[in-house]
């Protein structure tokens, strides 16, 4: 199979359209070629200007989940950041419209919570509001472009965890993304997509020949961010989700579980393409840091047949069900939960001991409205 060649490196060929440009640059760590020359080193040689936007954890990609930072000047690159996790999570207007063209090139994981995808658009809605061109250099959905699970979002769950009406797993990649929120929102940008080349919709990451750069500290591989598709949803319990461990969102416990009763129990589903072993261990960081926890190691086995939301709810429901000590976690007004899974049904059937089965068809239909308005942006 063909390695495939990212939107930046396609950009390289035409770097020179840059020369006494003005650019916007929103990027991360994981902005770099497939021989790792970042965008900044590219756009700093023809640019008459560069204005550098960076999300959530930083340029650096090293600051921990959630954790707001200022404006930094960054000695690596030499440039000022301007900070989209901070006080202010859109692009300053003023900014915007004083530049020629703004570019986005961040590897995201293709899961509705993880907060590049918010950055992205506020990016297209700024683009639109300053009459500013957008690029997007393309990057593969490391979790395939074919496979879309989980319930559409619903509006009055909208949050920087939750930024648009699309599914959990939502199937795009950030080209596409921006395509749709452009037009499912009425933004009015002019967008520009530097398209992928040899990627097919059925690739997994392993497949594509590139080198993984971890998006974020608690993702360190693609086998990562399948399971976290589904145990992100654990961030919204008094679980743990292995923040901390050597397997984030792969190890999932806490200190009063019992961990070969949860593992019996969970394997007695036989859920596709998933086993669970039992296991202790104690996270250094996060929820239950330096605390002997009890728990299960989610060894996927068959990606294609793995199901990541619909394993998580079992999980949960078994452990809510066994364990008088679990909890929802709240954010201000709403439970953390509904807030990442788009919803409040979820966890009310939940609650009342619904299969997970009868929770799955409940948003089976708005799952089918979301493919058929997506499939008319597919660019591959």
């Amino acid at each position: 199979m063909s390695r495939v060649k990212l939107g930046l490196d396609h950009f390289i060929d035409v770097k020179e359209y840059l020369r006494d440009l003005k650019v916007g640059l929103i990027v991360n760590h994981t902005s770099v070629t497939s021989d790792f020359t970042h965008l900044i080193e590219v756009t700093k040689e023809y640019a008459e200007k560069i204005i550098v936007f960076s999300p959530e954890h930083g340029l650096s990609g090293a600051l921990p989940p959630g954790a707001t930072y200022s404006n930094y000047f960054d000695e690596d690159y030499g440039v000022e950041v301007y900070s989209l996790y901070g006080e202010n999570r859109e692009l300053p207007l003023d900014l915007v419209s004083s530049i020629d063209c703004l570019i986005y090139d961040i590897q995201d994981i293709g899961v509705r919570c993880y907060t590049y995808i918010s950055t992205l658009y506020y990016c297209v809605k700024a683009s639109g509001k300053a009459d500013t061109p957008l690029y997007v250099l393309d990057r593969p959905n490391p979790l395939t472009g074919v496979k879309v699970e989980g319930p559409v979002l619903r509006e009055e769950y909208v949050s920087f965890v939750g930024i648009a009406e699309i599914p959990l797993r939502y199937g795009l990649t950030p080209g596409e993304l921006a395509k749709l929120f452009n037009r499912k929102y009425t933004l009015g940008a002019e967008i520009h997509v530097y398209l992928l080349e040899n990627w097919k919709r059925d690739q997994w990451f392993s497949e594509a020949g590139l080198p993984w750069v971890p998006p974020s500290p608690n993702i360190p591989s693609p086998d990562t961010a399948l399971v976290y598709c589904g145990t992100v949803l654990i961030e919204g319990t008094n679980l743990s989700e292995g923040r901390g461990t050597t397997k984030p969102f792969e190890y999932i416990g806490a200190p009063w579980i019992k961990p070969v009763d949860l593992a019996r129990k969970l394997n007695s589903l036989k859920l596709p393409g998933v086993l669970f072993r039992p296991l202790r261990f104690i996270p250094f960081t996060s929820k239950y840091s330096g605390k002997y926890c009890g728990g299960v190691h989610i060894y996927v086995y068959d990606k294609e047949k793995f199901k990541p939301i619909e394993t998580a709810l079992h999980l949960i429901k078994v452990v809510k069900e066994s364990y008088k000590e679990f909890e929802w976690k709240k954010s201000e007004d709403k439970y953390f939960f509904d807030l990442l899974i788009g919803n409040s049904f979820v966890r009310e059937m939940i609650e009342e001991e619904k299969d997970i089965e009868e929770i799955v068809s409940k948003w089976e239909s708005s799952l089918k409205v979301f493919k058929e308005e997506a499939s008319s942006i597919l660019i591959y």
